[in-house]
């Protein structure tokens, strides 16, 4: 086998080796069978809490292990390709196999990645938050792209994405949104994205055509499961009521059925204009709520709350994580990792996964880039 095969079949072993270990393949396979065993029991039911739990458990721990034999079957094929070619001087053959080979490869990198989602709440589905910042009516539209932008992400990987808040911009754009992205590992994979984001271009809204730049932060924490213990005195917290401003039709727009609630004592604010209902709107607020106090604790407990909340303290200057130039070049920049596209609408049309693996890598083996230079 020539030198690039051999070198990228051994590099994807060493990744599958990896992968192997951290899922403990024995053990997780022992596991299986036992809850096999138990989802076989009649009296599983009898406790529906118990049993869904059981059942997301079999359920995952099912689609880790089918993927891993399936990218080790496609593995063998890929090197059996190569092989063939070799023997019978097939170019084409080989460099089918050659390519098959490159792209395991990088699947095999983001399985690595994902494998170490391992936080306390990486499984969990998620909120994001999106708010402008500075510049007025330029930095409005920029949030309404950079909704767009993770609402596309968030499709891409077939999660279902729900539409929590919206405040809309006084001339374009939206001023606030809140989405709630449901998926496994949605938070791990979003949990990088808080920060501000910078985007420079010739804006749309000058007639003299001139370049502008713009600021919208990213803020995002997890969904927490009920039987997690976040207790909230409804005397700390002031809720407000007032009329929704996003679509939704005539009954939306002439009730006061959107809730905002600020929690007093840590500033925290959420709200929710999602139903026609405001008791329905109260209660996900309320959720919200507790997911921000919740994820706040583990902000104090891990080691990275003191780099996230520099990075959301304000929405302007020197605060960004990434930059995304339109004009007077294309390039969008992690400041953090100096990872670089140069592909802008392909990023904006949700293609972060790549931004998605770099800042997760440097979280995990730390690093970063040499230097850190920022874009014009």
């Amino acid at each position: 086998m020539r030198a690039e095969a051999e070198s990228l079949v051994e590099q994807i072993k060493q990744s599958v080796g990896l992968l192997r270990r951290h899922l403990d393949v024995d053990a997780a396979t022992r596991r299986l069978a036992e809850l096999n065993a138990k989802v076989e029991d009649p009296s599983l039911w009898n406790n529906p809490d118990d049993a869904q739990k059981i059942m997301r458990e079999r359920t995952d721990l099912e689609e880790r292990l089918g993927a891993l034999s399936k990218f080790e079957r496609e593995l063998e094929d890929a090197i059996t390709l190569v092989e063939l070619g070799e023997a019978e001087e097939d170019a084409d053959t080989e460099k089918e196999g050659i390519d098959s080979l490159k792209g395991l490869k990088a699947d095999a990198e983001r399985r690595q990645i994902e494998a170490l989602l391992s936080g306390e709440a990486d499984a969990n589905d998620t909120y994001l938050e999106i708010h402008s910042g500075a510049g007025g009516t330029e930095s409005c539209d920029w949030a309404r792209m950079l909704l767009r932008m993770y609402t596309r992400w968030a499709e891409r990987r077939k999660f279902k994405v729900e539409l929590i808040e919206e405040t809309a911009g006084d001339e374009a754009g939206i001023k606030s949104a809140t989405l709630l992205i449901k998926g496994h590992n949605a938070h791990g994979w979003l949990k990088t994205e808080s920060g501000v984001h910078r985007l420079v271009r010739i804006s749309p809204f000058d007639s003299n055509a001139r370049r502008h730049t713009s600021f919208a932060s990213a803020w995002v924490y997890p969904v927490i499961d009920d039987k997690i213990d976040i207790q909230v005195n409804e005397s700390d917290c002031r809720i407000d009521t007032y009329r929704s401003s996003g679509a939704g039709g005539q009954h939306v727009n002439t009730t006061d059925s959107a809730v905002r609630i600020t929690h007093i004592p840590t500033g925290i604010v959420v709200a929710c204009q999602m139903e026609r209902s405001q008791h329905k709107n109260r209660a996900t607020a309320w959720n919200m709520l507790r997911a921000r106090l919740y994820e706040r604790e583990l902000e104090i407990r891990e080691a990275a709350a003191n780099a996230q909340e520099s990075a959301k303290s304000d929405i302007g200057w020197g605060h960004q994580i990434r930059s995304y130039v339109l004009q007077p070049y294309q390039m969008v920049k992690d400041l953090r990792t100096g990872h670089v596209s140069g592909t802008p609408d392909e990023v904006l049309d949700g293609d972060l996964d790549d931004f998605m693996q770099a800042s997760l890598a440097q979280r995990v083996y730390g690093g970063g880039p040499e230097t850190v230079a920022d874009v014009d």
